[in-house]
């Protein structure tokens, strides 16, 4: 017999593979894990019948004679079905996208590419060989293709995840389901539970990186707590989110964090507490309740694992022509024209800054033929600036709540750097 298997606890993108790897290796018989993600409940139980692999207890005494995984290459998540084929020794062939992850399954020959859903691998591998499918899984796996890439939103999507999108629309993915499947805040409670995480929600600075903590303690397990806090994510819109939350029945604690920087990447947060994921997004679970100590212990363990954060002095422009505040607008113009910028700050005499213009502001002097009128007159009064320890995603607040292509950088007061629209979107890309 050979099998195909996911992680378990599976979610839609595993569920979305093994789909997928049907069509690839149809002598192989998929198997479920007896733990489904509670995000991919509603998917499973609509879809019951594409999705009625043999659950991994009827392993127990079959003869096994290949394994196929997907979506892991981690031993301990597989576990679950190794326990009933043991002594296993043969090859195992893993199809997995999570390149940061190290491969512990002994035997395995791992295929692996930098997708944002590994359900995008096999898309690929269908497309060519000329594969098509029923619209009904090309819908499933079009559900984890979006699960995993956030609605092609994370930093880690290839532009393969949009090819595989669209062909999976042309083999009659159902886009109207899939986002269906992917809403969360459904019920009463799980509406309730995104208002307790929002209340408790308490932001804090570790080496540079604004990050909101959530603290929760719950009586018992409750279906789909990912999906929420990946909610108060979308809402909060900040660097990270990490999530601690409590069962005081089953007696663990849920790690849960979610990511949009670079340098904040979950799964190397996650891995010491036994868990893992994305650089993005990814979750642990500890398995003992004793109230606040473990969240006091994760953020402990978040300032040794975190690097500084990026700051405007690594990127600020150093050499800085600045126009002086006794200048004429005309003088500022010609200044401006051969230096080739469109901006400047206005300094007085001892270098403190005191204004700052741009052509715009010129234009409004020469449409009014007062090119001779001091620069005080037409230079912007109020600027924006930042310091050199301003943090990137601080400065990222100012370019987009303020629509400013400016920001002189200060050191007591005096400008000693510029940082621009154009250094920042080179920066971000």
């Amino acid at each position: 017999m050979k099998i195909l298997v996911g992680h378990a606890n599976m979610d839609m993108d595993c569920f979305g593979s093994l789909v997928m790897a049907r069509y690839l290796f149809p002598e192989h018989e998929p198997v479920r894990s007896r733990l489904i993600h509670p995000v991919a409940r509603n998917m499973v139980n609509l879809y019951k019948k594409r999705l009625d692999f043999m659950p991994s207890r009827e392993l127990k005494n079959k003869k096994i004679d290949e394994i196929i995984v997907f979506d892991t290459r981690s031993y301990d998540r597989i576990k679950e079905y190794m326990e009933y084929i043991k002594p296993w020794r043969g090859n195992v062939e893993v199809y997995d996208h999570h390149l940061k992850e190290t491969s512990d399954i002994p035997g395995a020959h791992v295929h692996e590419a930098s997708y944002g859903a590994n359900t995008t691998m096999l898309v690929e591998m269908l497309m060519g060989k000329g594969i098509s499918i029923h619209n009904e899984d090309a819908t499933i796996a079009l559900t984890g293709i979006y699960a995993d890439t956030g609605n092609f939103s994370h930093d880690n999507i290839h532009k393969s995840d949009f090819k595989a999108a669209g062909w999976l629309l042309e083999q009659g993915a159902n886009l109207k389901l899939v986002g269906q499947f992917l809403k969360v805040l459904k019920q009463d409670y799980q509406i309730d539970l995104f208002h307790q995480l929002l209340n408790s929600a308490v932001y804090r600075r570790i080496h540079g990186h604004p990050i909101l903590f959530c603290y929760l303690i719950l009586p018992q397990l409750v279906n789909g707590i990912a999906g929420i806090v990946e909610k108060v994510f979308e809402v909060e819109n900040t660097d990270a989110l990490f999530g601690v939350i409590s069962f005081e029945k089953e007696n663990r604690t849920l790690l849960i964090g979610r990511s949009q920087k670079d340098e904040i990447d979950v799964h190397k947060v996650m891995k010491p507490w036994g868990g893992g994921g994305h650089s993005r997004a990814g979750s642990a679970t500890v398995k003992r309740f004793v109230g606040n100590q473990i969240y006091d212990d994760f953020i402990e363990s978040l300032e040794k694992i975190l690097q500084p954060a990026v700051n405007v002095e690594t990127l600020m422009t150093r050499d800085v022509i600045c126009i002086k505040k006794d200048w004429t607008v005309l003088q500022a113009s010609m200044f401006l024209e051969i230096h080739s910028h469109t901006g400047a700050p206005v300094v007085d005499d001892l270098g403190n800054l005191a204004g700052l213009l741009t052509l715009r502001d010129i234009s409004k002097a020469r449409k009014v033929s007062q090119m001779k009128s001091k620069v005080t007159g037409y230079m912007i009064h109020k600027v924006y600036n930042c310091t050199l320890k301003t943090t990137m995603g601080d400065l990222e607040r100012i370019f987009l709540n303020h629509n400013v292509g400016h920001i002189p950088v200060l050191d007591q007061g005096k400008v000693v750097g510029i940082i621009t629209r154009s250094d920042y979107l080179r920066y971000m890309g």
